[in-house]
């Protein structure tokens, strides 16, 4: 479970009941399934009306995606990892690497490993993986846009769900009471539209590109480690190279971890 989604959804309602309590809107208010019905409703309606079915088939995978753990790389092991088939290529050449093929779980890495290891030109590797991180980008960004469309329409159909409940309400003016509370109710229906589309659409939106993001720089990573691996250059151009992918603190961590395996090798050579 995605900690960050779970508590950004909790801490919303939280507030938007908290704050109905403390101004003494009465939580019953809510109990206005006309006004769910336009917002949620409509929003689905405006969606399917925006985007063809192929994309839309989709939306229960990326609601799995914003509240699953995501399962992202480890850039620094990803490293590391670089470094070790560098080592290895330089020792015994690239066909070496055949034996390290299977291990690989990422399907990207596994293609870009195999095109090497066939001798595929450096360009022809380059251009085929730099297309296909271009064709996923393209997806995600189709998935990202079905949120943040539905956060710009669910405000707007907020407007129409209060002004359906003003027509309702200004049906039967003879009753003061009753005109009151149903001027109330009617203005439920922008408050879903603007918590459905400012707390929860557009933020789902905006937490899919930033996974997207992360994931395009890895590839773009892996990439770069691929092509270095092919050009054959040594272990510390490659850890400088692919440490421009990494923040701050984890280039000091890989530093780190990178400083303290050469201790170690030359304490066994030291023993031996």
């Amino acid at each position: 479970m995605e900690k960050s989604s779970v508590i950004g959804l909790t801490l919303g309602i939280i507030v938007i009941l908290s704050s109905m309590v403390l101004k003494g809107a009465h939580l019953s208010f809510l109990n206005n399934p006309a006004a769910f019905i336009v917002i949620l409703g409509g929003t689905v309606a405006a969606v399917f009306m925006a985007f063809p079915m192929r994309d839309l088939k989709k939306v229960g995978k990326l609601f799995k995606i914003v509240f699953s753990k995501p399962k992202l790389i480890d850039r620094k092991e990803l490293i590391a990892m670089f470094m070790e088939w560098a080592m290895i290529t330089r020792r015994e050449g690239l066909l070496a690497l055949e034996n390290r093929v299977e291990e690989v779980k990422d399907p990207f890495l596994y293609e870009g490993m195999r095109m090497i290891i066939d001798g595929n030109d450096q360009e022809f590797v380059r251009d085929v993986l730099l297309e296909d991180i271009a064709a996923m980008e393209e997806r995600h960004q189709a998935g990202a846009q079905i949120f943040s469309q539905a956060g710009t329409y669910a405000p707007t159909l907020g407007v129409l769900g209060a002004v359906i409940g003003l027509i309702a309400a200004l049906a039967n003016l003879s009753d003061v009471d009753q005109l009151a509370h149903a001027v109330a109710a009617a203005f439920v229906a922008t408050m879903l539209g603007i918590f459905t589309g400012y707390v929860l659409w557009h933020p789902i939106a905006n937490k899919l590109k930033r996974l997207s993001k992360y994931e395009v720089e890895t590839k773009l990573m892996m990439v770069e480690g691929l092509l270095s691996i092919q050009s054959g250059i040594s272990t510390i151009a490659i850890q400088q190279k692919l440490s421009v992918f990494l923040t701050p603190e984890e280039r000091e961590e890989l530093n780190r971890r990178e400083a303290e395996r050469r201790e170690a090798e030359r304490a066994q050579i030291s023993e031996a």
